[in-house]
């Protein structure tokens, strides 16, 4: 059982470096996650890899410590409805801006575990060419995870990963069969773009976005940390430029620097001056 003062300790580190906020009664995940983290580093037991935590860690360490609390749930066209928003609407709405402007149409998936959400964007706008009429779609993946974006990048998902939300038509078509299950043909794996991002840090001061999904992560944050990830976001969405957070999440009482979409597809968010933009309907 782990000792109350390590508990504070590391829930008080994985707030700090990764933004996880544990609170009570959550001693069970980290007995489950750190013992091999501190077996990896010669520690022993988390007593040990708790000490040596204290002693001025290397940042190796730290991050380690906090990949091992990262939750990396994810699969194919996970909820559905906003896959269904971009494809009808939202995204062919953004090529026609970007065509305006020369430009190309950008897609960040802010939390991209290990790679089954970019993908399923990349396969949604090999689908979407012909309507596209030439313009460009560059979808950036970020994961706070390294082993995450390891994986997002192999593009090798095994048969329980592939059941879980992908049509069979798209199976057939945009994988192929591999030893540890089926690969990603290369040219859904080229229009993906990984970076390893913490959305505790600055974001680059270049970014700018059509549509951003930040899926299924600020519910492990507290309301502090969530106010400034989605602010910090809603300077980067271009003008009609859209945000998804999960179904469930909320900015109410957060912050109002985005507003639901009223009538919109499950999670959908915008700036309020990008209110006459969203008219998405998606069952």
């Amino acid at each position: 059982m782990i000792a109350s003062d390590d508990y504070a300790f590391l829930s008080d580190l994985l707030k700090r470096h990764s933004g996880l906020a544990l609170g009570p009664g959550k001693e069970y995940l980290l007995e489950s996650r750190l013992p091999a983290v501190a077996v990896t580093y010669g520690h022993g037991d988390i007593t040990g890899l708790v000490h040596a935590l204290r002693a001025a860690p290397p940042k190796e360490l730290v991050k380690h410590v906090c990949d091992a609390m990262t939750t990396n749930e994810t699969m194919f066209f996970r909820d559905g409805k906003p896959f269904v928003a971009l494809e009808k609407e939202l995204l062919p709405a953004a090529a026609r801006r970007a065509r305006s402007q020369g430009r190309p149409v950008r897609i960040w998936c802010a939390a991209s575990s290990t790679g089954q959400e970019p993908y399923t964007i990349a396969m949604i706008v090999a689908q979407l060419e012909s309507q596209l009429e030439g313009v460009k779609v560059e979808i950036t993946a970020t994961d706070f995870s390294a082993a995450a974006l390891q994986r997002a990048k192999a593009g090798i998902y095994n048969q329980f990963e592939v059941q879980r939300g992908l049509p069979v038509q798209l199976l057939m078509k945009f994988f192929r069969p591999h030893p540890d299950g089926f690969e990603l043909v290369p040219d859904i794996r080229q229009r993906v773009s990984y970076r390893e991002i913490n959305l505790l840090d600055p974001f680059p001061s270049f970014w700018q976005f059509d549509i951003i999904f930040c899926r299924n992560v600020l519910i492990y944050f507290d309301v502090a940390t969530k106010k400034s990830v989605i602010d910090r976001m809603a300077t980067l969405l271009l003008p009609g430029g859209a945000l998804f957070l999960g179904g469930t999440e909320s900015t109410l009482g957060i912050t109002d620097s985005v507003v639901r979409a009223p009538g919109n597809a499950s999670g959908l968010f915008c700036r309020p001056q990008d209110l006459e933009f969203h008219t998405v309907k998606a069952a």
